[in-house]
C-alpha cells in the first residue's frame, strides 16, 4: 500500500474529481461547520438576545402570577401557557433561523453542495473493527488528536482573556437591581460565548487548507491510471484507427460510385483527379462528386475511362478544387469562371459527338483558365 501511495504522483483529472463527487467524496471541514454554528449562535444572541431575555423575563413573571380564578379553571391555565409560548416563540425562532443559515454556509463553504445516494449506501468496510483501529491509531487519528489538543489550548487561552476582560463587571453585578443585573449577566455571557466561538477561527484557518490538501492527495493518481483513463475516454487508439480506416474506405467507395455520374474529371494529370457534376436545370453550382490523390486519382481516371466520362488535364484547376472543396460540396465562387469554361467545352464536345452541332469546339487550353492567385496550389 505504501508503495502504491508513493506511485500516486499525478494530479487528479477532472473525471476523477467528478467520479469522487458522485460517490460523495468531497472535502469537508467539521471545524468550519462547528465554528460557523457557534459564531452564528453568538451573533444571533448578541443581536436578538435582549428580546429573548425580555420574553423569558415576562414569561416567568406572568407564569408566577396566579389569580384565584386560574386555580379553578383548567382552560385558563392552558390559555396562559399558550400566551407564554407565543411570547417566547418569535425571539427564539429568529435566533434559530440565524443558526440554520450559518450552519448551511459552514457545511457547504468547502466542497460546495453535493447530494449523493452512493454515499448513503452502507459500507461493510466501515463496520470492520480492524479498519476502525487503524483510523484511530493511524495518521488521521494523530491529526485529530493534535487538533483536539489545539482546540482545548485555544479555548482555555480565550477563556482566560475573557475572565480578565470582564472581571470587574462580574464583581459589580451583585449590587445591580433586578432585572438589569440579570440582563447585564446575560450580555456578558453572550460576549464570552462569542469570543470563545471566534477563537475557533484559528483552528479553522489551519483545518480548511489541510482538508483541501488531504482530499487532493487521496485523489492523486498513478501514471498508469491517467493513461488508462485517457484511453477509456478517448477510446483505444487501435480501435479508433480501424474505425477511421473503415470509414475512409467506405467514403472512397462512395466517391468511386459517383464517378460514372460525373460530367467531367479534371486531372493534374497524374497526382490529382476531381470529378464534377452539374445540373443545368438546377439552381446550384457544380458539385464535387469525387476527388483523390495518387492511387485514388488513378482509380477515378480508370472508372471515368470505363464509363466514357470526359477527362481533361488542367493542373491548376485540379489542385485548386482538390484543396478547397470537399465531397458533395459546391465549388468555391472564385472558381466559377474556370469551371464554367471546362463544362462549356465538355457539353459542346458531347453535342458534337451526338451530331447536334456540326462544328467541333476549339481545342481546350488549360493555361487560359482564370484561376485566382489565392486559389493556386
Amino acid at each position: 500500500m505504501a508503495a502504491d501511495d508513493q506511485d500516486r504522483t499525478e494530479e487528479p483529472t477532472a473525471k476523477k474529481k467528478s467520479d469522487a463527487r458522485n460517490k460523495g467524496q468531497i472535502p469537508r471541514s467539521r471545524e468550519l461547520g462547528t465554528m460557523m454554528v457557534l459564531v452564528g449562535g453568538g451573533i444571533g444572541f448578541l443581536l436578538w438576545g435582549h428580546y429573548v431575555a425580555g420574553a423569558l423575563f415576562r414569561m416567568f413573571q406572568e407564569g408566577f402570577i396566579l389569580e384565584r380564578e386560574d386555580a379553578f379553571d383548567m382552560s385558563r391555565m392552558l390559555v396562559k401557557l399558550e400566551d407564554m409560548m407565543y411570547e417566547i416563540m418569535w425571539p427564539v425562532l429568529t435566533v434559530l433561523i440565524v443558526l440554520v443559515v450559518f450552519a448551511v454556509i459552514g457545511n457547504i463553504a468547502v466542497g460546495g453542495y453535493n447530494f449523493s445516494t452512493k454515499a448513503m449506501q452502507p459500507k461493510l468496510s466501515k463496520m470492520n473493527p480492524i479498519n476502525g483501529i487503524k483510523r484511530i491509531f493511524g495518521m488521521q487519528g494523530l491529526i485529530e488528536l493534535v487538533k483536539s489538543i489545539a482546540k482545548v489550548a485555544v479555548v482555555i487561552g480565550s477563556a482566560y482573556m475573557c475572565f480578565n476582560l470582564f472581571y470587574q463587571e462580574l464583581l459589580h453585578i451583585n449590587i445591580e437591581n433586578m432585572p438589569s443585573g440579570l440582563f447585564k449577566a446575560l450580555e456578558i455571557l453572550i460576549w464570552v460565548f462569542l469570543i470563545l466561538s471566534c477563537s475557533l477561527i484559528i483552528i479553522t484557518l489551519i483545518d480548511v487548507p489541510y482538508q483541501l490538501y488531504n482530499h487532493n492527495e487521496q485523489l492523486k493518481m498513478t501514471k498508469q491510471e491517467v493513461k488508462d483513463e485517457h484511453k477509456n475516454a478517448e477510446g483505444d487508439p487501435q480501435v479508433k484507427g480501424r474505425i477511421r480506416s473503415a470509414m475512409f474506405r467506405a467514403h472512397q467507395r462512395r466517391m468511386l460510385q459517383e464517378v460514372p455520374k460525373a460530367d467531367v474529371v479534371v486531372t493534374n494529370p497524374t497526382h490529382f483527379a476531381v470529378a464534377l457534376k452539374y445540373d443545368p436545370l438546377g439552381t446550384g453550382a457544380p458539385r464535387l462528386v469525387a476527388k483523390g490523390a495518387d492511387e485514388m486519382a488513378a482509380h477515378i481516371r480508370k472508372i471515368a475511362e470505363a464509363h466514357q466520362v470526359p477527362i481533361l488535364t488542367a493542373p491548376l484547376l485540379a489542385r485548386a478544387i482538390y484543396y478547397t472543396t470537399e465531397f458533395e460540396e459546391e465549388i468555391p465562387e472564385k472558381l466559377f469562371a474556370a469551371v464554367a469554361q471546362v463544362l462549356a467545352y465538355v457539353f459542346a464536345l458531347r453535342d458534337y459527338k451526338k451530331g447536334k452541332v456540326k462544328k467541333r469546339p476549339k481545342q481546350f487550353t488549360p493555361s487560359k483558365l482564370p484561376i485566382p492567385p489565392d486559389m493556386q496550389y
